[in-house]
């Protein structure tokens, strides 16, 4: 489970700044994949820090945590385009610090509970959607997997 999601990006920039760092294509959307790796590779540097001293990867998310990974993915999405804003590399280098120190045992977590951690996944597909569809529909056409 990623320790932040898409959504808790777009609380720190706006939906048109995200698709300026993801949207290599000229799509004009949000490129789903690249901020997904960007938050793989975020959530990869904290287990590597924090697996000095806690058990990673988290099943319950210590708020820091999460921030810390919101943090690192948004600088990694602006390194792509080589143009990182100074507040975005002062956010990153305050969190690799806060990481290094949590490894070195100079910071600690702050212990929590799975009462404390609430996550809220909304699903923005439709039945409409798919690809692949089997049997027929009411109005009589096929799915794309009867012929098969």
């Amino acid at each position: 489970m990623p320790y932040c999601l898409k959504a808790d990006i777009l609380t720190e920039i706006s939906e048109e700044e995200l698709i300026g760092l993801t949207d290599d294509e000229g799509a004009g959307t949000i490129n789903d994949g690249r901020v997904t790796a960007a938050i793989a590779k975020a959530d990869g540097i904290i287990d590597s820090y924090c697996g000095q001293v806690e058990t990673v990867p988290f099943t319950v998310v210590p708020a820091v945590i999460k921030q810390h990974s919101m943090t690192l993915a948004i600088y990694y999405l602006y390194s792509r385009r080589s143009a990182v804003p100074e507040i975005r590399r002062t956010n990153y280098e305050d969190a690799m610090s806060h990481l290094k120190d949590i490894a070195t045992g100079k910071a600690a977590l702050a212990p929590v509970s799975a009462d404390d951690y609430e996550i809220d996944v909304q699903a923005d597909r439709t039945e409409e959607d798919r690809i692949i569809t089997m049997g027929k529909k009411s109005d009589g056409s096929s799915g794309s997997l009867d012929n098969y």
